[in-house]
């Protein structure tokens, strides 16, 4: 499958995730929840995976870590907040650059 297919079927389960669980919850219950959901929609998920950073030569494993990376294609970053700023958009922006991928997406459930 590709980045668009795999987007469909993240957007499709996070708005499944969002209906049933509804605003104002950690970030931690929609990553799981949205973790479950993507594996039983058969797609290889992966929540909290390091991302490496390479500086002045030397490999760092723990430089970040994504929430959630769907089959190897595909970065979630997820925020259960008010609003988004910038800073937000910037992290994953850097989480693309730095694995190579091409599609992210940044979900928000604000709080209450």
């Amino acid at each position: 499958m590709d980045e668009n297919g795999i987007g469909k079927e993240i957007v499709d389960a996070a708005i499944a995730v969002h209906r049933e669980l509804g605003p104002g919850l950690l970030e931690t219950v929609y990553e799981v929840v949205l973790l479950d959901e993507l594996r039983k929609r058969g797609l290889h998920a992966e929540r909290q995976v390091p991302i490496a950073i390479v500086c002045r030569g030397v490999h760092f494993d723990e430089g970040f870590r994504a929430d959630i990376i769907v089959e190897s294609k595909v970065i979630i970053e997820l925020k259960s907040l008010e609003r988004v700023i910038n800073a937000h958009k910037k992290q994953l922006l850097t989480y693309l650059r730095l694995t190579g991928m091409k599609l992210g997406y940044l979900l928000t459930s604000a709080r209450r």
